[in-house]
């Protein structure tokens, strides 16, 4: 399956951006990552640099573009067919040293593996996914989880914001915002990926 950008939203659950320190957005928060970030939960061991600082986890809802855009009456249940569950890992200090200097997150937002998911399945629709929880355990105990109601920007502000300021094709995927919880990283852990009660993927960190 073609991946040919990957879109991220910054500050989309209120908690997440109180946990942080950070101002609630009254506007989608939009940044990219590189598709060499990506990197699939798919039970591997995952190699991240044990000497850049904390790596903090951060679970998402991903959503994947399956038809191409010929408007601007962007319409989710249409162009969305496929979904998947997926981290977006932070090099936290380096993000910090970054933003003191009003220079740009790439380095903190796009190094390698930096952008975790699993595989995709298809989407049920925007109002089905709020009937589900989903989760981030680590080592058997939950270390985040979420549910889209809690979402500052729905998937349909997302698209329709994204489409108009970027656009959007086949192949597009997003990342729509992380709930709580967002913590670091440590060599040797195991995290499962969870909707509902079903496990999605899973991976195990090496600090190197």
């Amino acid at each position: 399956m073609e991946i040919r950008n990957i879109f991220c939203i910054g500050r989309n659950y209120v908690n997440h951006a109180v946990e942080l320190g950070n101002a609630v957005p009254d506007q989608p928060m939009v940044f990219s990552k590189p598709v060499n970030s990506l990197v699939y939960a798919d039970g591997q061991e995952i190699d991240y640099p044990g000497d850049r600082g904390e790596i903090h986890h951060e679970l998402e809802v991903v959503l994947y573009i399956g038809e191409d855009i010929v408007d601007e009456d962007v319409q989710v249940d249409k162009v969305v067919t496929k979904m998947a569950l997926g981290v977006d890992l932070t090099l936290r200090d380096v993000q910090s040293e970054l933003k003191k200097k009003g220079h740009p997150w790439l380095l903190a937002k796009g190094f390698k593996n930096a952008a975790i998911v699993t595989d995709f399945w298809d989407f049920p629709s925007e109002d089905a996914c709020r009937k589900e929880n989903f989760s981030l355990l680590r080592d058997g105990e939950a270390a985040q989880k979420g549910n889209i109601t809690s979402m500052i920007f729905s998937f349909q502000t997302i698209l329709a914001y994204i489409q108009a300021n970027f656009g959007l094709k086949k192949g597009d995927i997003i990342y729509t915002g992380t709930p709580e919880g967002v913590g670091p990283i440590a060599d040797g852990e195991k995290y499962e990926l969870q909707w509902g009660e079903e496990r999605k993927g899973s991976f195990t960190v090496h600090m190197s």
